[in-house]
């Protein structure tokens, strides 16, 4: 997927469609020519809706889409006639996508499942024919409803990938390298930072024909939470990830320090994704022998697992596999 392709970000108007007048009309034929009141509802003004949609990975088809529209329902009529509801309009968005309140920012939707629709602009309602205001002591009301005004709100639709896995680390930490090893995903690939500019999802086959998702998370650099770097930008498709794999390579000066940069820089932008499930890779071990292994591994934190790896020379590949599908795949 070209970096251009990928939107995860946009910002619609949103205006629904405004009620049908309920009818104010009187029953009248040859037989009964001062007949009772016959006058039916309007019908309601069209939703905006969001839709999950699988097959969409990016929210590019509404980047240029600034104004939503939806139809204005119809009046009623005699005979007790509904008008006709207007016509809703509805967005395609992919899993993940979370729908919020441009002014106040505030979640008012997220939509997860195929399928799934949300309405995040509801039409008005339709006005009441003069029908509903019969009664004993008033046979023939004068009077119905107007139809409700439809609403114009902006909405912020955001997407957050979701996955299995999310890789988490500092530009050329090997994280591309890795997903292109273990899928069939041909992500950018090269030695300067922020090489990956939008994440990546790749289907990594396991045992047995089962498989799940890693997602290449752009590259995090200090001080992300605070918006660098386009650091707000990545670090919130890591909030749909079930499992975090931090990758830090075998020939950084300080393993310890950097995994707590790391762990830092998602304290600080979401609390909650300390409460994910991590693991540690060292990366690159292609690049030192046994001896300089032994002399980084007490460097190496203690307080979360890890493994050595490399993608080029697909040492330790296999156990990974193993390790995050255990994670993923609990015993219960």
């Amino acid at each position: 997927m070209a970096d251009q392709n990928f939107v995860d970000y946009v910002k619609i108007c949103c205006r629904s469609g405004a009620g049908g007048a309920g009818s104010r009309h009187y029953a009248s034929d040859p037989i009964n020519p001062r007949g009772g009141p016959d006058g039916g509802d309007g019908g309601r003004g069209g939703h905006i809706i969001v839709r999950g949609n699988a097959q969409h990975w990016t929210l590019l088809h509404l980047k240029y889409r600034k104004h939503v529209i939806a139809g204005y329902g119809e009046n009623g009529a005699s005979n007790t006639k509904y008008g006709k509801f207007g016509e809703d309009v509805i967005l395609q968005v992919p899993l993940g996508t979370v729908i919020k309140d441009a002014e106040t920012g505030q979640i008012e939707a997220e939509i997860i499942d195929e399928g799934q629709e949300i309405i995040v602009t509801p039409g008005g309602r339709g006005g009441l024919g003069n029908t509903h205001f019969k009664s004993s002591t008033n046979q023939s009301p004068d009077y119905a409803q107007p139809g409700e005004s439809g609403r114009e709100e902006w909405k912020i639709l955001e997407l957050k990938v979701l996955a299995d896995v999310g890789l988490v680390g500092f530009p050329n930490a090997g994280k591309s390298t890795l997903l292109s090893v273990l899928s069939a995903a041909k992500p950018k690939i090269g030695d300067y930072p922020f090489t990956t500019l939008v994440p990546n999802l790749g289907l990594v086959s396991y045992r047995d024909h089962r498989s799940f998702i890693m997602a290449d998370i752009p590259g995090i650099i200090e001080n992300a939470h605070e918006g660098k770097g386009l650091g707000h930008r990545f670090l919130r498709h890591i909030e749909r990830n079930s499992v975090l794999l931090f990758m830090i390579p075998c020939n950084t000066d300080d393993i310890s320090k950097e995994y707590e940069i790391l762990l830092n820089e998602l304290k600080m932008f979401n609390p909650e994704l300390l409460d994910k499930p991590r693991l540690l890779a060292i990366t690159k071990l292609d690049l030192i022998d046994d001896d300089l292994k032994e002399l980084i591994t007490p460097d190496i934190p203690t307080k979360v697992p890890h493994l050595f790896i490399s993608s080029v020379a697909q040492k330790g590949i296999v156990e990974l596999k193993d390790t995050l599908w255990q994670m993923l795949n609990p015993p219960e």
